[in-house]
């Protein structure tokens, strides 16, 4: 195989809203290799207007479509500055795999909606754009997500050690990989989303650093048996999940009349790691080893109180195994792209609950 039949670039923006990851991946291996990764941040007033779009208001279709439009160019943008860190040019690279951003998930009523114009990004590149991963997956009955764990199976998946691997976005979600047994994944509930949320209404900032904030405070004992309550949680697998489950407006309803605010983050941060580790033990039994890929791999507090819970089980970062905890899901979308050009299916029947295997995307040619 070529060198540039091999590169393909991966674009991944979450529910966690923060920005873009881009990367480029040489597949010429077994083992893929980053060549190059960038990160472009959403500027607030476009991540107001993302969030805004998880609910009902006012004049949708216009919003969504011009949103989509700008969303193709930081993604054009995006993917430049990874062939720019690496040297490359257009030519060199066989397509861009996008997942979008999602605004709804109901793949119980048959759609699930992220935001793109691949066509434009397809402009904007001068490279072929493989989208649109999720519908197919759902109109084989599919829940369209996640869609990582075939790829975590494929580059993390040992003979001996039973590893799980977590992913903490906006929402979190798990593959379990246990030697002998076939691949399962599922979203847990709720990562990063909540916790955002909360501390950027009452700090100010996208995000709590490190968990810092939540480590001073305490958690509330009645507020967290009402979060853990959700019926989403007790829910067995396969399932998904997003902002309509998990969002600040649910959360005020269950709020007490008198808290303080790190009280609250730290409670959040709790129902996180609890609903995390209460999952994996019922589904997956107990592995050996927890690994932490994603945003969420950066939160210190978390990652103290999933090792806390699950004592016996190796808490570590996926770059334990040489994979960047930041890359991995734009790496998994370069790799559905090369599947679904190649005519292989991208998706797992036994994660998202599919009919069968589907082959995942529609592709605009350069």
């Amino acid at each position: 195989m070529s060198q540039q039949a091999s590169l393909f670039a991966g674009l991944m923006s979450g529910t966690s809203l923060d920005g873009v990851d881009a990367v480029i991946a040489d597949f010429a291996t077994p083992h893929p290799r980053v060549v190059s990764s960038a990160f472009v941040p959403y500027p607030a007033e476009l991540r107001e207007a993302l969030l805004a779009l998880n609910a009902a208001g006012h004049d949708e279709l216009r919003r969504a479509s011009e949103l989509s439009v700008r969303l193709a160019t930081l993604y054009a943008d995006a993917t430049r500055a990874a062939l720019e860190s690496a040297g490359l040019g257009a030519q060199d690279i066989t397509a861009v795999g996008c997942h979008g951003q999602t605004v709804r998930h109901q793949p119980a009523l048959g759609y699930s909606l992220q935001l793109n114009h691949p066509a434009l990004l397809a402009e904007r590149c001068g490279i072929t754009v493989v989208a649109d991963f999720r519908n197919r997956d759902i109109a084989a009955g599919g829940q369209g997500a996640p869609l990582v764990p075939a790829f975590h199976d494929r580059i993390l998946r040992d003979v001996a050690e039973h590893r799980v691997v977590l992913n903490v976005g906006g929402i979190s979600n798990i593959t379990d990989l246990a030697p002998g047994r076939s691949t399962r994944g599922f979203d847990t509930g709720p990562g990063n989303m909540l916790l955002d949320g909360w501390a950027a209404r009452h700090l100010g900032t996208p995000y709590d650093a490190g968990g810092q904030w939540a480590a001073q405070g305490r958690v509330l004992p009645d507020l967290l048996e009402a979060l853990l309550a959700h019926p989403f949680l007790a829910q067995v697998a396969p399932k998904s999940c997003g902002r309509e489950e998990f969002n600040l407006d649910w959360l005020d309803t269950l709020l007490p009349e008198s808290f303080a605010a790190v009280d609250v983050q730290t409670t959040l941060l709790e129902l996180t790691a609890r609903s995390i580790v209460e999952a994996t033990m019922r589904e997956c039994g107990l592995p050996d080893a927890l690994l932490v890929c994603g945003g969420g791999v950066h939160n210190t507090s978390l990652r103290m109180r999933l090792a806390a819970l699950a004592p016996s089980v190796r808490v570590a970062s996926t770059a334990e195994l040489g994979v960047s905890p930041d890359d991995l899901e734009a790496l998994a979308f370069a790799w559905l792209a090369q599947c679904c050009l190649a005519g292989v299916a991208g998706n797992l029947p036994e994660v998202t609950g599919a009919r069968g295997p589907r082959v995942l995307g529609a592709i605009y040619p350069a």
